[in-house]
């Protein structure tokens, strides 16, 4: 059955438990919630994930370059505690003001010690189509399936096309989820474009009803292939987004 997920971002306990809310309240077809671990807030996503259970399955992102390898997981408790059996391993960015210590630990990595350690924790890893060509993507997707990954989450697609391209690429036997996210101004559209070299159809505006379209566009795809998908609003309001479509 497709899942559909939430990313909601920890910017605070207060805003993302008020966030969760609008969702139970808004959004019925929402039944999964993930989160990101964002250096610039003081919540971690494995602890944001705490309050969206047990009404919600919750998937925590982790960065790889954040796990000291000769210390115990941080969030091994945490996960335990809250019943939380997914995780999404992603490399990670180090900090721009090198404020908190990272290690040389990459994606690959990261996931084999996770199944080594947690075996009962489903490992999820990252899927860039902006970042490489086809084939390196898909090698490295690879490498990630034979760590111990179960499968993906996409960055934000905005393109069908590109969407049915890296279908083709992913093994029948990994589940995917596949992502979209709000681009609601130029400034966002400059960001996406240069910072992740982002692939748009000439058919894009950047209003809100465009990404509304392309969200149920999006939920449509992936149900066709019994797959999965999160939304990831932002700058923009959830319920504005999702309702009537999720």
């Amino acid at each position: 059955m497709t899942r559909v997920s939430i990313e909601l971002v920890p910017r605070s306990r207060s805003s993302l438990k008020a966030e969760l809310e609008v969702v139970a309240q808004h959004l019925p077809g929402i039944c999964t919630v993930n989160v990101p671990d964002l250096t610039r807030f003081s919540t971690r996503s494995w602890v944001g994930c705490g309050f969206a259970r047990p009404r919600y399955r919750a998937i925590p992102h982790v960065r790889a370059v954040d796990l000291n390898p000769v210390e115990v997981l941080p969030m091994a408790e945490a996960l335990e505690a809250a019943g939380i059996d997914e995780v999404l391993i992603v490399t990670g960015d180090a900090p721009a003001d090198m404020s908190a210590r990272v290690y040389d630990v990459d994606a690959v990595r990261a996931i084999r010690r996770f199944r080594r350690e947690l075996p009962h924790v489903r490992v999820y890893a990252g899927l860039d189509p902006y970042r490489q060509s086809f084939a390196r993507e898909r090698d490295y997707l690879e490498r990630k399936l034979d760590a111990g990954a179960c499968g993906f989450f996409t960055q934000p697609f905005f393109d069908l096309r590109l969407m049915n391209a890296f279908a083709d690429l992913i093994p029948e036997s990994a589940e995917v989820w596949w992502g979209a996210t709000t681009v609601t101004n130029d400034a966002t559209l400059n960001y996406w474009r240069a910072r992740n070299h982002a692939v748009f159809p000439r058919s894009f505006t950047p209003t809100l009803e465009w990404n509304r379209e392309f969200a149920a566009q999006a939920l449509a795809f992936a149900r066709e292939r019994g797959q999965h998908m999160y939304f990831m609003p932002v700058k923009a309001d959830v319920r504005a987004y999702l309702e009537g479509i999720v």
